[in-house]
């Protein structure tokens, strides 16, 4: 993945979402992917593991990515003058 164009550079550090576009690599873990879409059950929309079932939250990728999901949305058209 390239790194973003410099003219929504600003855009993405107004968003927050500056550090989610510098993400290039990242090491895939084939085995657990694999156990995870075996746990999946899509009509319950959640993965069924040993100690119960659980879900992810966008407060999970919140956490994971660091980014805000508390203020206000972004929306508008999406180009940049």
């Amino acid at each position: 993945m390239s790194a973003p164009h410099p003219l929504i550079e600003p855009l993405l550090v107004h968003t927050g979402f500056v550090d989610v576009a510098k993400l290039r690599h990242f090491k895939i873990d084939h085995h657990l992917v694999t156990t995870l879409v075996e746990r999946w059950r899509p009509k319950m929309h959640t993965f069924h593991l040993s100690v119960g079932e659980c879900t992810i939250t966008l407060e999970d990728v919140a956490l994971q990515l660091g980014i805000r999901v508390d203020d206000r949305p972004i929306t508008g058209a999406t180009y940049y003058d």
